[in-house]
């Protein structure tokens, strides 16, 4: 990704999450979702539409509190987190992908922190993993130096998340970053396409293959008007798809993992 990452404002993503699973029983779905991609170090001096807010409740709104750590701002703890594992060199802009709070509510399955060079290159990513038992996992995936646009990253599956899934085997990741341009050819006109993809596999091998897919467009009244229209219990949805996807698992008599006890360590890499 060596596009220079936004800094002038948050966006608004459209597009769909897909998950399939391939064994012992095959179990598919996707559905669209819209989602928001915030430029941490710029929080604090973003203009944002009437309907969109920071910090406080609205139609559409982003709260620093639902990420990093509640006693410091998103910027200083992301950095420290960085520095804490050597990585001293990301001192470009942050951006979160995650997904909005509606009318009060969110629940982010994953977000990512996209680290980037003062170049705009991708320094690291920092996949920040919920559960809906409260928990949460960082994973660190980086290579030492600036990460290709699409290269793959691995990481050990040491978080429960799936009581169908055990916490064994590996992780892989990989980040897409495209730009499209509309009828008229202009930089005001030109969209960015991304797409995170993150497969899975256990001991016996590939297990499920999951993405989440977006095209961005200027965080304005109309578009939030649009997507909250066409999705307006998104959020609460998300729980809802999680707990009717596991319904279907146990009919199918997927074997259930009790909840294992959570690792020690909050950030694994």
């Amino acid at each position: 990704m060596n596009t220079p990452a936004t800094k002038s404002a948050v966006t608004l993503c459209t597009g769909e999450v897909m998950h399939k699973r391939l064994r012992p029983a095959k179990n598919a779905f996707r559905y669209g979702v819209f989602f928001i991609r915030v430029p941490v170090r710029d929080i604090g001096h973003m203009s944002t539409p009437a309907l969109f807010s920071v910090n406080r409740f609205n139609a559409l709104s982003f709260h620093e509190r639902d990420h990093g750590d509640a006693r410091q701002p998103l910027a200083l703890w992301i950095d420290g987190l960085l520095r804490s594992e050597g990585i001293t060199d990301a001192d470009g802009e942050i951006c979160l992908q995650c997904f909005p709070r509606v009318f009060g509510f969110v629940f982010n399955p994953v977000s990512f922190w996209f680290c980037h060079h003062q170049d705009g290159s991708l320094r690291a990513v920092v996949c920040e993993v919920r559960n809906t038992f409260g928990e949460k996992h960082l994973y660190l995936l980086e290579n030492g130096g600036r990460l290709a646009n699409g290269e793959e990253l691995q990481a050990r599956k040491i978080f429960h998340v799936s009581p169908f899934c055990k916490v064994e085997g590996n992780y892989r990741f990989r980040f897409m970053q495209a730009q499209q341009e509309t009828a008229e050819t202009t930089a005001e006109h030109t969209q960015k396409k991304y797409l995170a993809r993150i497969d899975y596999a256990d001991a016996e091998g590939p297990l499920l293959l999951t993405s989440v897919s977006g095209r961005e467009q200027h965080m304005s009244n109309t578009h939030i008007a649009k997507v909250m229209l066409r999705y307006p219990f998104m959020t609460i949805g998300v729980v809802l798809r999680i707990h009717l996807q596991a319904l279907r698992l146990w009919i199918k008599r997927v074997p259930f993992i009790s909840k294992p006890i959570p690792p020690s360590e909050e950030l694994s890499r």
